[in-house]
């Protein structure tokens, strides 16, 4: 079974149905004592950092997802699911994330429009298990106004560009993240959720190798 992380910031219902169709057993978990149960779970997001951490908090998921994360099982976060993966969010003051990925995120450069709203390619960095079956420069679904900001190459996996170029996929080990909404993202989108999914029933390469 995989989890779907429900603080009341996410977008539920695509990420659930989009697993469905993909034939993947999904459930929406209302209480972190239905995390021992799955065998992946996905942190979708919409909306500001430190209002994601505070609802993190208060809904008492915070320790669960960290030892969650420790166990080594597979962990996807989706958009500010993504974000808030990392150490440090910049939007309205300085907020401490999750921690599980190095670095911090920070606001787009003035002189573009924000949000970065659309589609957009994805450059792939290296190869990626959760990549495999998608072309190069595959186009992907955004909504956001922030992106992550990390001095760790290693976890860069897939790039986009908006007047910077911008991680779109980071990981390392079990926990990984995708700045782009695959379930907004037609086929290339529910093959990357398909990969997910291998990887939680069927073990998949982590290396991609």
């Amino acid at each position: 079974m995989i989890g779907i992380i429900d603080y009341d910031r996410g977008n539920l219902r695509s990420v659930e149905k989009a697993l469905l169709k993909l034939g993947y057993s999904a459930r929406i978990l209302e209480s972190p004592s239905e995390l021992t149960e799955m065998k992946g779970i996905i942190l979708p997001g919409v909306g500001a950092f430190a209002d994601a951490m505070t609802a993190l908090k208060e809904k008492g998921w915070v320790q669960p997802l960290l030892r969650y994360a420790q166990s080594g099982k597979p962990f996807l976060g989706i958009c500010l699911g993504m974000q808030v993966l990392f150490e440090v969010g910049e939007e309205h003051g300085e907020h401490q994330g999750l921690g599980l990925l190095p670095g911090r995120v920070v606001k787009f450069p003035v002189g573009r429009k924000i949000p970065h709203m659309g589609w957009n390619t994805l450059h792939q960095e290296k190869p990626c298990f959760l990549l495999e079956g998608i072309p190069e420069e595959a186009f992907f679904y955004f909504v956001h106004s922030y992106y992550a900001l990390t001095a760790d190459q290693d976890c860069i996996v897939g790039t986009s560009d908006y007047g910077v170029r911008f991680p779109a996929l980071v990981g390392r080990d079990n926990i990984w993240g995708a700045q782009f909404h695959p379930e907004k993202s037609s086929p290339w989108g529910l093959k990357l959720l398909e990969n997910f999914g291998r990887w939680v029933y069927e073990d998949a390469d982590l290396s991609g190798d």
